[in-house]
C-alpha cells in the first residue's frame, strides 16, 4: 500500500512516498481504509524532535498521523461493535509502535474509535479526535455545568474552537480570547463572546464580563506564561483545565484563590494501553453532539494530498492556518 514515511527526524521535507506492507489485523482491532488525516502540533513535534520525545516517537522508518477518518474493511477477532463498511474516526496511531494514518490503510484498536458523525464529511471528522477528546476531557474534569461562566484561552485554535462549542453544549456562558479581528470573528461565529487579549488586560475582561468575580472555569489551550493569566481570570475556588503546562510558575495566586488545576494529556491511553475504551466512549458522545448540530470543526481553506503532507505540516507550523489542517488520503 502507499504511504508517506520518514526515515529520519527533522524538517518537513523528511517525508517520502513508499510502498509498505499492509498491516496485520490483530484481535480487538479493525482494518481501516483511510480517507483523511488532520495535522496536530504533536505530529510536527514528533517529526522534528524524534528521539527527544521518547516514548512518543516511532521507530524508523515510521508512518506518522494520529487523527483519521475512514471505512472499516475488516474486523479482527473479538470485535463486535463494528462491521465491514462502517464509517469511523479516531486517534489511534502515529506514535510509538502504532502505525499512523498517512497511509492507504491502518489498523486501529476498536476501543479507540467510534462511528463517524453522519452529518460531517470525512475531512471534518478527521479534524476532531485529538482536539475533541482533549477538550471534552478538560471540560469534564473541570466540572463544567449549566449556568457557569467559562473562559477559553485560544478560542480560535484547534482545541480551543472545539472546547468553546462543547462548553456551550454543556450549558455554560462562554467567552474566548483571540489575538486579532479574524480570530474574534470566528469565536463569535461559534457562539462565544470574543475577547481580544492584545487590547484588553485580564483585569479588564474579568471586570467587564464577571463583575470582578472571575470565571468559574478557565480552559487554557495556550499554556506557558498564559497560565498566570488563567489564574488571574479564575473565580475563587475556580477550575483550571490546561493542555500545555510546560512552565515554571509561582502558584501563590492559585493557592490564595483555592484553584484546582487539571492537566490533560490525551495520549496516555494510546501510549500505555490504559483505559482505551474511555476514548471510544468520548468519541461516541462527540458523534452524538455533532449530529445534534452542536459541534462542527473549522477546516483551514488550504487542502493537501497525501504526497503534500510536508506542506501541510508547514501550514500548521506557520501559524497562518485558520482551523484544522487536513490531508486527503
Amino acid at each position: 500500500m502507499k504511504a508517506m514515511i520518514i526515515k529520519e527526524f527533522g524538517s518537513s521535507d523528511v517525508f517520502e512516498p513508499s510502498d509498505i506492507p499492509m498491516p496485520d489485523l490483530k484481535a480487538g482491532h479493525v482494518l481501516v481504509k483511510v480517507a483523511a488525516s488532520s495535522i496536530n502540533t504533536v505530529d510536527t513535534m514528533i517529526r522534528q524532535m524524534g528521539e527527544d520525545l521518547a516514548p512518543l516517537s516511532p521507530a524508523l522508518p515510521g508512518v506518522l498521523g494520529m487523527d483519521f477518518s475512514g471505512t472499516v474493511t475488516a474486523v479482527g477477532e473479538g470485535v463486535t461493535q463494528f462491521v465491514e463498511g462502517d464509517e469511523v474516526y479516531g486517534c489511534a496511531g502515529g506514535l510509538a509502535d502504532l502505525q499512523g494514518a498517512l497511509a492507504e490503510y491502518m489498523t486501529a484498536d476498536a476501543q479507540l474509535i467510534a462511528r463517524k458523525p453522519k452529518n460531517l464529511t470525512m475531512r471534518e471528522a478527521a479534524a476532531i479526535p485529538l482536539v475533541g477528546i482533549t477538550a471534552f476531557e478538560g471540560l469534564k474534569r473541570a466540572l463544567v455545568r449549566k449556568g457557569q461562566k467559562v473562559l477559553v484561552h485560544g478560542g480560535s485554535g484547534g482545541v480551543g474552537h472545539i472546547a468553546l462549542q462543547l462548553a456551550r453544549y454543556f450549558g455554560a456562558e462562554v467567552y474566548a480570547t483571540g489575538g486579532g479581528e479574524q480570530q474574534i470573528d470566528l469565536i463569535q461565529e461559534l457562539g462565544a463572546t470574543g475577547i481580544n487579549y492584545k487590547t484588553e488586560t485580564v483585569s479588564d475582561y474579568v471586570h467587564n464580563h464577571t463583575d470582578d468575580k472571575g470565571f468559574d472555569v478557565v480552559f487554557d489551550s495556550v499554556g506557558g506564561a498564559n497560565m498566570a493569566n488563567s489564574f488571574e481570570a479564575a473565580a475563587l475556588n475556580g477550575q483550571i483545565a490546561s493542555t500545555v503546562s510546560m512552565v515554571e510558575l509561582d502558584l501563590t495566586t492559585a493557592h490564595f484563590k483555592g484553584l484546582s488545576l487539571h492537566v490533560v494529556f490525551m495520549l496516555i491511553p494510546m501510549l500505555h494501553n490504559h483505559d482505551r475504551a474511555a476514548h471510544g466512549k468520548i468519541l461516541q458522545q462527540l458523534t452524538d453532539i455533532a449530529e445534534a448540530g452542536s459541534l462542527r470543526p473549522v477546516l483551514d481553506k488550504q487542502t493537501f494530498s497525501l504526497e503534500d503532507v510536508g506542506k501541510a505540516h508547514d501550514r500548521l507550523s506557520s501559524g497562518q492556518a485558520m482551523g484544522k489542517v487536513v490531508v486527503d488520503i
